[in-house]
């Protein structure tokens, strides 16, 4: 048998040969899956692996050079207290959407602290449902609607939301939930904010693994959260609050979907934990 340590360097340079960004880091993560382990255990050393181990610690290696997610590998992506299950069919949750989540859940408690009346919010585009099932996890009392139209997606979703009170349909984001207009509280989400001409810069595990309709947003990038702008002025009550995430570069253009309709005022763009341009919030105008 093969200590863990000594498979560990190894399979690290292999993964890093093959332009893995953590190739340590997804290596221990891989062993400490395969062994059920934390993986702060087979950092340290780990146990020996027996040689059926060791074969599939190969295959798990080889999968990950291939540049196959390693949430994929694992069957589970953390995202703020939850692990969220994802595999083929569904966009990946990222730690830069736990902010977003979190400027929702912070809103959403003030409220429900200041009222008798339970806050509702809606989360367009869930995905696999990880932004909806920390709003309903975090915030007591709350009402949580989610929507998704991409088939395997919203199969992805029933499972992260089956224990959870989030009421789940498959649908258009754009016409979903007509019967909740002017009376939702927050409206989050993560839509698709890549331009098409951007392709080949995206990362390989993005651009193979990721669902199409999570990823691309017309010429500009900005298609889907003009869509969210025009749901959400439809959704939200009199001063309540949307809040977007978008890409990094795009601080200026994503507020401007927003201030250029005279729909809202207090548009405001947020950094992410790494400091970069990473979603946009603002308060439904008053009439």
């Amino acid at each position: 048998m093969t200590g863990a340590r000594d498979l560990l360097e190894p399979a690290a340079r292999r993964l890093e040969a093959a332009g893995v960004a953590s190739p340590r880091h997804d290596a221990e993560t891989l062993l400490a899956y395969l062994l059920g382990l934390p993986r702060s255990r087979v950092g340290l050393g780990g146990p020996d692996l027996t040689p059926d181990q060791e074969r599939r610690f190969d295959s798990l290696i080889t999968r990950r050079a291939a540049r196959e997610p390693l949430q994929h590998l694992t069957g589970s992506a953390p995202f703020r207290y939850l692990e969220i299950l994802v595999g083929p069919g569904v966009f990946i949750p990222r730690p830069e959407t736990e902010v977003v989540a979190g400027w929702a859940i912070d809103v959403l408690a003030e409220l429900a602290h200041e009222s008798e009346e339970p806050p509702v919010a809606v989360d367009l585009c869930t995905g696999s449902g990880a932004v909806a099932a920390s709003i309903a996890g975090e915030v007591p009392g709350v009402r949580v609607y989610a929507v998704e139209l991409d088939p395997a997606a919203h199969a992805w979703a029933e499972r992260n939301l089956a224990l959870t009170t989030v009421t789940l349909v498959r649908g258009d984001a754009a016409t979903a939930f007509p019967e909740l207009d002017g009376t939702v509280d927050v409206v989050v989400a993560n839509p698709p904010y890549i331009p098409l001409e951007a392709y080949e810069s995206v990362e390989r595990e993005v651009r193979d693994h990721d669902p199409a309709l999570a990823l691309w947003s017309g010429t500009d990038g900005l298609d889907a959260i003009r869509m969210v702008e025009r749901s959400a002025s439809r959704l939200l009550r009199p001063g309540g609050h949307v809040v977007v995430e978008h890409a990094d570069v795009q601080g200026e253009s994503a507020p401007a979907v927003f201030t250029g309709t005279g729909r809202w005022e207090r548009v405001r763009d947020h950094l992410d934990l790494a400091g970069r341009n990473r979603f946009v919030t603002a308060r439904r105008v008053e009439r």
